[in-house]
């Protein structure tokens, strides 16, 4: 049998990833067409006509000042937590990659968090800040205490707080990898030349770790953009709407206020945004990873 031809590699194709890409397509490449087609039509998401109406939808979340309002907090929200996740990950690495004693069990620890289902995570930290931290202050200072959930700005600071316990396991488990894939002999060259552990991690470490920075900058980027689960169950978008992030607001548009044209055509918006910034931030990533 011939192996070269048209007619054999498609039947290994069919063979080996036929099935995942029937499920890939069901689950991903129709339903997003399907999606960019509901952005031109005016559907209610009940009726079975789904009227054409061109670029009105597209004009409707231009001039939504709610979803450009939510898209800047999440602007805020995002880059805050992108920092921290990331600093915070690489500080954990570091310290279970030194050889501290036990470190495979703190590994596994600081992983977990990243297990819990963002619902239910949310949940938890809603019973923390409203009970648990509430009654501590209160104890501690002898009076009435504020939960950090009943300001605006405290509500995005616990949104902050939670992204970065729930992120920072994942994120440190590639960032180990990276401190696993720096060569000893390149560190103990490096001490011999009198290098200090701090400098050796900043001039020989870090550049030498650019891909994982590159992949969990992408990963924390994307995650915080989209989030939606924990800001649904941990604020739900109160007080007054104030904490509700660009994902909620695009639900809220679509299922709650039954338009499904232009929260869909917002949603679209936001997934072109947030692939501008990741497309940018590996491109910029792998140039440095290059010259590394």
């Amino acid at each position: 049998m011939k192996t070269n031809t048209l007619g054999y590699k498609f039947r290994q194709y069919l063979l080996f990833a036929g099935i995942s890409t029937v499920i890939f397509a069901s689950v991903v490449i129709i339903p997003f067409i399907y999606g960019l087609y509901l952005t031109f039509t005016s559907w209610d998401g009940v009726s079975r006509n789904k009227p054409f109406v061109g670029i009105d939808n597209y004009v409707n979340a231009l001039g939504d000042s709610g979803y450009w309002v939510s898209l800047g907090r999440t602007f805020i929200y995002s880059a805050i937590a992108v920092i921290l996740v990331n600093a915070v990950a690489f500080i954990i690495a570091y310290m279970v990659t030194s050889g501290i004693k036990g470190q495979n069990f703190f590994r596994a620890g600081f992983f977990v968090p990243n297990l819990i289902g963002g619902i239910v995570l949310g949940y938890v930290w809603k019973f923390v800040f409203n009970k648990a931290l509430v009654s501590l202050s209160a104890s501690i200072a002898s009076g009435d205490a504020k939960s950090l959930l009943a300001t605006e700005t405290g509500t995005i600071a616990a949104l902050i707080i939670v992204s970065v316990w729930q992120y920072a396991g994942y994120m440190m488990l590639i960032y180990v990898a990276g401190f696993m894939s720096v060569s000893e002999d390149v560190i103990e060259a490096a001490k011999i030349d009198g290098c200090t552990g701090t400098q050796s991690i900043i001039h020989i470490s870090i550049p030498l770790m650019t891909a994982s920075f590159v992949q969990c900058l992408f990963l924390t980027i994307t995650r915080c953009f989209m989030v939606y689960d924990v800001n649904l169950s941990l604020t739900n978008g109160d007080p007054y709407g104030s904490s509700a992030l660009a994902a909620m607001h695009v639900y809220n548009q679509a299922f709650i206020n039954k338009n499904y044209g232009t929260g869909q055509a917002e949603a679209l918006i936001l997934f072109v945004i947030c692939a501008i910034i990741g497309g940018i931030q590996v491109y910029v990533g792998k140039k440095g990873e290059v010259q590394a």
